[in-house]
């Protein structure tokens, strides 16, 4: 079995997590490697250890059976998007505060010897959102989001002005700072701030959420995960709006875009290793109901 360990390391520091992992998977004869998820900025001062060999990424992703990550929900989001190419399973670790999306704290490290065992890892399929920017008939962007693809205001603008059909039939309309568009997985980051339903994550639909709309009737849709959902600005609007799929590089709107999203054919597979179910998750990481049983 062969399994890559992919950390942050601006958290975990010197590696010491990922170094204290592979010491127990090899022990349980499992060949790792280590890949750094991300490149680290020029003007980076990190001092890694120079008894870690680091790997490209892509390069052992092909014939890898598994992808650790180790970090926050940014890092495993960004890792997992990466695996989700090669079809590979991510097992989340948390090194970061959240860590939503981890099955493993850093505390329990020595859980990770179990995935030698037949039928204990639990694998999970989250339906992710394709997004695509039309401009004139011609796409200008696209990205697949595991997370959310949302669409805001410019530093400058008060509020825009958002439009959101599907079939040609107007579903909702509002001036705000903007509007998310989430998986299931993506209901409990952002949209979930901005006042959206909690959607078990391995459900299959699509989640709008309004921010902060001027509008005392503008609430949450869940839709049918079929649904196509088209966004758009006024025509004539000197307001700046962006798009950022899970939180990556906004893209600039120009006032006739139109903005398509609906489910894409791709997944992204999460190893569970079974230690909590979804709604201990939940009561353990966002502070909900202190009487777990």
């Amino acid at each position: 079995m062969k399994v890559i360990l992919a950390p942050n390391p601006y958290r975990d520091w010197n590696l010491k997590t990922v170094r204290e992992a592979m010491q127990i998977l090899n022990g349980v004869g499992v060949e790792t490697v280590v890949c750094l998820p991300f490149s680290l900025s020029a003007n980076s001062r990190l001092d890694l250890p120079k008894e870690v060999q680091l790997f490209d990424l892509e390069s052992e992703l092909p014939s890898a059976d598994l992808l650790i990550c180790f970090g926050g929900d940014g890092t495993i989001l960004h890792a997992a998007k990466r695996a989700n190419q090669y079809s590979k399973p991510v097992l989340g670790v948390n090194v970061g505060s959240v860590g939503f999306m981890a099955d493993v704290e850093h505390t329990e490290l020595a859980a990770l010897k179990q995935i030698v065992s037949p039928n204990a890892l639990q694998m999970e399929s989250r339906m992710m959102i394709e997004a695509k920017v039309l401009r004139g008939g011609r796409i200008v962007f696209e990205d697949l989001a595991l997370n959310d693809a949302v669409v805001t205001k410019g530093a400058i603008a008060r509020v825009i002005d958002v439009s959101v059909a599907s079939g040609g039939q107007e579903i909702t309309a509002f001036s705000g700072d903007g509007v998310i568009i989430a998986t299931p997985t993506g209901s409990t980051a952002y949209s979930l701030s901005a006042g959206g339903p909690i959607i078990e994550p391995t459900a299959h639909s699509i989640v709008l959420t309004p921010i902060c709309a001027h509008a005392l009737w503008a609430k949450s849709f869940v839709f049918d995960s079929n649904r196509e959902l088209v966004i758009t600005l006024p025509t004539r609007t000197n307001k700046i709006a962006y798009l950022s799929v899970d939180g990556g590089q906004a893209f600039r709107l120009n006032a006739t875009d139109k903005i398509i999203l609906k489910k894409s054919a791709c997944s992204t597979k999460f190893a569970r290793l079974g230690k909590r179910n979804f709604f201990q998750l939940l009561n353990q990481k966002l502070g909900g109901s202190s009487h777990e049983k």
